[in-house]
């Protein structure tokens, strides 16, 4: 399967919004960008005048004729209603392969990424080592533009769930929307453990992300009411209100305070009755949340004030053998279909051990041979990574002996559920059903090695 055929309505979104700009220093306009998506789900003029409001004739002659005007100039061929979509497919493939006679891929890396990005940590919403998941892209942007709409992120750790938000983030920039994104993990242990506090600190970066000054003394009353009730009128008395758009708020790593269950509880059932506050008021219409945790809570909540069973739910997989053999021409790789399984054979389709094969073959610091004959050992590029974990496993000797246990057996392996979701957030266990195997061969090798 080639780049082409996985071509989304995102990706095209975004091919033309970046030929316009480059062309006419402007990024699309709504309704221009509304005539795009009308055209590409192949409705007529008229289909779109019922849907948007305008007349027939403006969005013909008004608007996408200047439209195709824009991107025949920009393209330098030219293009009409009915041919767009090829035209963009060539843009985007252009921009991220070249293709051979023969099928193979070539990388062509762009000049937005003349250095290899090395794997540790997030991509760049506009990055083109972004590998696409399968459309989720373009499910959570239909989501994100419905009123008081929540995406829910989950995946073990270093898995790409930041990097989905920061396209996801790219997708809705020019739309009028205003995002905000909080890392969990950066929150200081003395406040995230305090409700009060941890609220205060939730408004007052959201605040400070909206460019709005902090007015936390004018709404908090702390006599009557409650932190929740507080944290909830700051919202809807003043952010909200002194915005004119949407807002799309990014909890990442919301697992950082499942353990906090006297934070947890409370934190989360106001964050589900914001969602629920977001089907039938107004002014919570504004705003659009998306959770990312890399586990499920371990805490007992009501099943009406999760807001872990509401909303849309994005599970991120592995990668698949297209996707990582796109990623290998990313990478300037030469790659054929043997060498990617041999890789997968060692470490699945785990994004970053994957990205970190490729870095290192690409970068010219060994072969891919030597790199698999090595993985598991102290020699190996993951050493690092390996030692990391068995670090955290050595500090838990009960946690540990679970390990020893999946690693050591050829079949799976039925654990105590907190051992499960330990292991599993970790990113060391795939999950079957209430059994676990090791998440690839890497770490069965490596841990069987090193458990005593």
């Amino acid at each position: 399967m080639d780049s082409e055929s996985e071509f989304s309505w995102l990706q095209a979104k975004e091919a033309a919004d970046k030929a316009v700009f480059q062309y006419t220093g402007k990024y699309l306009s709504d309704i221009e960008i509304k005539v795009l998506q009308g055209a590409w789900d192949e409705k007529s003029y008229d289909d779109m005048a019922t849907t948007y409001g305008y007349s027939p004739e403006y969005l013909n002659k008004d608007v996408g004729n200047k439209l195709w005007h824009k991107l025949s100039d920009a393209y330098k061929e030219k293009v009409t209603k009915k041919n767009f979509k090829a035209a963009l497919k060539r843009a985007w493939s252009k921009e991220n392969f070249i293709f051979v006679n023969d099928g193979n891929r070539v990388a062509k890396i762009s000049t937005e990424a003349d250095i290899l990005p090395f794997p540790d940590g997030s991509l760049a919403g506009n990055s083109p080592f972004y590998v696409y998941r399968r459309g989720i892209e373009n499910l959570c942007y239909e989501t994100l533009v419905k009123p008081g709409s929540l995406i829910r992120i989950k995946a073990p750790k270093m898995m790409g769930k930041t990097s989905l938000i920061n396209k996801i983030f790219t997708y809705i920039a020019h739309d009028n929307y205003l995002v905000v994104y909080l890392d969990l993990n950066s929150v200081n242990r003395d406040i995230i453990n305090n409700l009060d506090r941890f609220l205060r600190w939730l408004c007052c970066i959201v605040g400070k992300q909206l460019k709005l000054e902090k007015r936390l003394q004018d709404y908090w009353d702390t006599e009557i009411l409650g932190s929740n009730d507080n944290c909830t009128a700051y919202f809807e008395e003043y952010l909200l209100a002194e915005v004119d758009y949407p807002v799309v708020l990014a909890l990442d790593n919301v697992d950082r305070i499942f353990s906090y269950t006297e934070v947890i509880e409370d934190f989360l059932g106001m964050v589900r009755s914001w969602h629920e506050k977001g089907k039938i008021s107004e002014i919570w219409k504004k705003l659009r949340l998306i959770l990312a945790h890399s586990t499920e809570v371990y805490v007992s909540l009501d099943i009406n004030q999760s807001p872990f069973n509401a909303g849309f739910p994005v599970e991120l997989l592995e990668f698949e053998q297209t996707q990582i053999l796109n990623l290998a021409g990313l990478y300037g790789l030469n790659w054929q279909q043997h060498q990617i399984e041999k890789l997968m054979d060692k470490v699945g389709g785990h994004p970053y051990l994957v990205g970190l094969a490729m870095y290192e073959v690409s970068s010219g610091n060994v072969m891919l041979e030597q790199l698999l004959q090595e993985a598991a050992t102290e020699m190996g590029i993951y050493s690092n990574h390996l030692r990391g974990y068995l670090q955290i496993l050595q500090e838990c000797p009960q946690l540990a002996q679970a390990m020893k246990i999946v690693v050591n057996s050829p079949a799976p392996v039925e654990l105590d559920s907190m051992q499960i979701y330990k292991l599993h957030s970790m990113g060391l266990v795939q999950r079957h059903n209430n059994h676990v195997i090791p998440w690839c061969s890497l770490y069965r090798e490596y841990f069987q090695r090193v458990l005593d």
